[in-house]
């Protein structure tokens, strides 16, 4: 006789098995952040906290994408940071030296790609460590960086990237929604092209995607060209949100970027993972860091509840096998 499940048991059979809490970390994280902030301050899901969460949480997003194609291939960016920092300094002289608002975008998007283009190059095919590589890129692009601009910051004036970083639908900034348009096209590139299929073979065992065909070295430099340009996309929204570009990076996007991949569900060591649980994870970090901050809890402590939820994040892929 056959015995059917109720949706009951379907779920709860569900919520017992490891791997679901891997994939769905970031989103019932996210959850359980906005349940416990919003009881502790009312505050938190207004309108005006909701819009600033979204912006803060834009270029981060931007940021983790590219992150989570690199290390889908079992490799990783440090450089993103940095990157975006050359790219915003990249944009603010080109705007002051008058090459107008698309040219300084695409100098922006130019710089950044060929950072990633050249880490790519020397992680595909010059074997060198991607860790070695990119943290040579990280303090490459600071240096750059901080000569070309004399290390003041470069100040942009622009009625439409004013606009940009102050415009909205509703409660949902334009930056976000151009955040939330690269993710979605990063998971169709990811799920629904044979380059995505590429990408999450090589991941996945190099000497097998070679062994069918893969031009692996091609898929390692593309992603971390890719992880380059978006940081470019990152530098403009950036200095549109600050209005200057600084040149001094700062290091909280590179950790999050990471922090938010690995919330995310996405395996270090490469081939598994999905592009919506590290947007997912970029939301939670920003709503945790807005939520401690509407609490009156010190700057000092945020980056140590960001560990300790990293580490509970890092703790669950142990089950995934």
């Amino acid at each position: 006789m056959t015995v059917t499940e109720t949706p009951g048991q379907r779920l709860l059979g569900l919520l017992r098995r490891p791997t679901f809490w891997v994939e769905w970390a970031a989103v019932v994280g996210l959850v359980l952040l906005v349940v416990l902030f919003t009881a502790l301050d009312s505050t938190f899901l207004s309108m005006g906290n909701i819009r600033g969460m979204l912006l803060a949480s834009a270029i981060l997003t931007i940021l983790v994408v590219g992150q989570a194609f690199v290390i889908l291939t079992a490799g990783i960016d440090l450089s993103v940071a940095s990157v975006m920092t050359f790219g915003a300094v990249m944009f603010g002289l080109s705007m002051t030296h008058g090459y107008g608002l698309l040219l300084s975008c695409l100098v922006a998007l130019a710089a950044g790609a060929a950072f990633g283009l050249v880490n790519g190059v020397l992680v595909a095919k010059g074997r060198i460590t991607d860790f070695i590589v990119t943290l040579g890129a990280l303090s490459a692009a600071s240096g750059v960086a901080l000569i070309l601009s004399d290390g003041r910051p470069v100040t942009v004036i622009s009625a439409p990237l004013f606009d940009l970083s102050s415009g909205s639908v509703g409660p949902v900034p334009y930056t976000f929604i151009i955040a939330l348009v690269i993710a979605v096209l990063a998971h169709v590139v990811l799920f629904k092209t044979k380059f995505g299929t590429h990408v999450l073979a090589t991941g996945g065992s190099v000497e097998a995607a070679q062994a069918t065909g893969i031009r692996t070295t091609r898929i390692k430099i593309a992603v971390y060209a890719i992880s380059g340009s978006l940081a470019g996309v990152a530098a403009i929204l950036l200095v549109a949100r600050v209005g200057a570009a600084e040149p001094a990076a700062n290091m909280t996007f590179l950790l999050n970027s990471v922090a938010a991949v690995v919330l995310g569900g996405v395996s270090l060591f490469g081939g598994k993972g999905s592009i919506r649980g590290p947007v997912f994870g970029a939301m939670l970090l920003t709503a945790l860091s807005n939520g401690l901050t509407l609490l009156g809890v010190s700057q000092f402590y945020q980056p140590l509840a960001v560990g300790v939820v990293v580490v509970g994040a890092a703790f669950l892929t142990r089950f995934d096998k």
